[in-house]
């Protein structure tokens, strides 16, 4: 899985008609910032609002997943959703000029396509994974629907359904690595049994289906008169059924597409916890409620864990600043360079490192038979972590200088010592004003707070 965040290089556009709603409508997607993340915006509507692909803007699953926010909601925004999970996107607005994406051929290869015309850009952040900590289940035992998380560093997905049909059987399908998504799953395309299909035309739902973008499986007798009355429905000179139970509109991609493409739901629907997963995703017949359902007990585990806790600091992965990007913007130098590393930055939060080891200079005259680390120093290299996130904040901070202006609520709580690794969050208490920053910064070694304090600093521009 890609460790960094990415957003695409260009906007590109599709456009065709919404497969529920009927309107045709032009979906674009554009670059976005960092943790940006997904989100939708209505420029047709007065205000042009914004939806964020979130669970818990999800206000019907009847048949798709609908988001509503701010009075404007989008239809059916699990397949688009699905393709930029499948391509490892995180960050995306999507400007919307109708109220439902367009349903293309019923599957998302046609979104990966022109996002991959697009082309995908690196951004200088890393990934905010949510890594589930232990096993998290979902039942429905009433509609015998089951669904797992289970904790694995990768993200693989497994989906049974069994619809007790003759046609369709009991089918499987999955990947052990969401990279195979363009391959094995997008191109799978949403499907429905032949009696649903007039209940819902009558329930003016499929006003944009015309056979082409769906799957329709034939699990009874059908009789002529019926048929005939189908292909009048949706404008078909003759609808016919073929010999395994499929209607003559679509040749089926793969024997086990309709499992492959609840797989593509549920990779879709899951998108709205709001983080990428490493996880291990077992379904058992899936559909969208439960998998709306399971995905707010997700995002409840991870909310639970909070935006406060100990940054994750894994140094296998690389840094979103090394210490060569750290001296191009922050002035200091030997004996007092005491950042290593970024590990995590955006518009309110950074995380930083720092190796302790013995040969430390500060050591030779601290405590010289019991090596400790000042607390003076401790704080200093905390406030260099902020500068990094109140330098960000300028688009030449290589032309600032940052100073202290006050230390408040400093505590610290244990000892640091040669071979501590010590990692800084800082993040900001209010917006930067006048060049003045406000934040709470803590050092923590392993699980172990060892010190805190409220610290307030100016950035002022270099005199030329």
């Amino acid at each position: 899985m890609r460790v960094k965040q990415h957003t695409i290089k260009k906007q590109v556009t599709v456009s065709g008609v919404g497969l529920h709603t009927g309107v045709i409508s032009n979906l674009t997607f554009l670059p976005a910032p960092p943790n940006h993340g997904f989100k939708f915006q209505r420029i047709d509507l007065e205000g042009n609002p914004i939806i964020d692909a979130d669970v818990d803007n999800v206000v019907d699953v009847s048949r798709g997943t609908t988001l509503e926010q701010s009075g404007a909601r989008v239809f059916t925004v699990e397949h688009v959703l699905a393709a930029l999970v499948g391509l490892e996107i995180d960050n995306v607005l999507m400007q919307l000029d109708g109220p439902e994406p367009p349903i293309m051929d019923g599957s998302s290869i046609q979104f990966i396509e022109v996002l991959e015309d697009a082309g995908l850009e690196e951004q200088n952040a890393l990934r905010r994974f949510f890594e589930v900590p232990e096993s998290i289940t979902y039942r429905d035992p009433a509609r015998e629907v089951e669904l797992a998380a289970l904790p694995l560093d990768d993200y693989r997905v497994t989906v049974m359904v069994d619809y007790n049909s003759p046609v369709l059987g009991s089918q499987h399908a999955s990947i052990t690595n969401i990279s195979q998504f363009k391959s094995e799953i997008a191109s799978c395309r949403t499907f429905c049994f032949l009696h649903e299909l007039e209940m819902l035309y009558n329930q003016n739902l499929i006003k944009g289906g015309d056979l082409n973008n769906a799957i329709v499986v034939v699990d009874r007798v059908v009789e002529d008169s019926e048929l005939e009355h189908l292909a009048k429905m949706f404008n078909k000179q003759k609808v016919e059924v073929r010999k395994e139970g499929i209607l003559n509109n679509v040749d089926l991609r793969y024997k086990n597409e309709p499992a492959r493409h609840k797989l593509l739901d549920v990779v879709g629907d899951l998108a709205l916890v709001g983080r990428p997963l490493k996880a291990q995703i077992l379904a058992a017949r899936p559909g969208h409620a439960a998998n709306v359902a399971f995905a707010k007990k997700l995002k409840r585990a991870w909310e639970k864990i909070g935006p406060n806790h100990i940054p994750h600091y894994d140094p296998k992965l690389p840094p979103v600043m090394d210490i060569n990007q750290i001296s191009n913007i922050l002035p200091h130098r030997y004996p007092f360079q005491l950042l290593d590393k970024v590990i995590y930055l955006d518009d309110t939060v950074v995380a930083g490192v720092k190796n302790v080891t013995i040969n430390e200079p500060f050591f030779m005259g601290h405590f010289p038979n019991n090596p400790v680390m000042p607390g003076v120093l401790q704080v200093e290299a905390m406030a260099q972590t902020g500068g990094i996130l109140v330098l960000s904040s300028v688009e030449d901070p290589e032309n600032y200088w940052t100073y202290f202006l006050g230390i408040e609520s400093c505590k610290f709580r244990k000892m640091v010592l040669p071979g501590d690794t010590l990692v800084f969050k800082c993040e900001l208490l209010a917006p930067i004003r006048r060049g003045i920053a406000k934040m709470k910064g803590e050092a923590f070694v392993g699980n172990t707070l060892v010190c805190e304090a409220v610290m307030t600093a100016s950035i002022v521009r270099k005199e030329s």
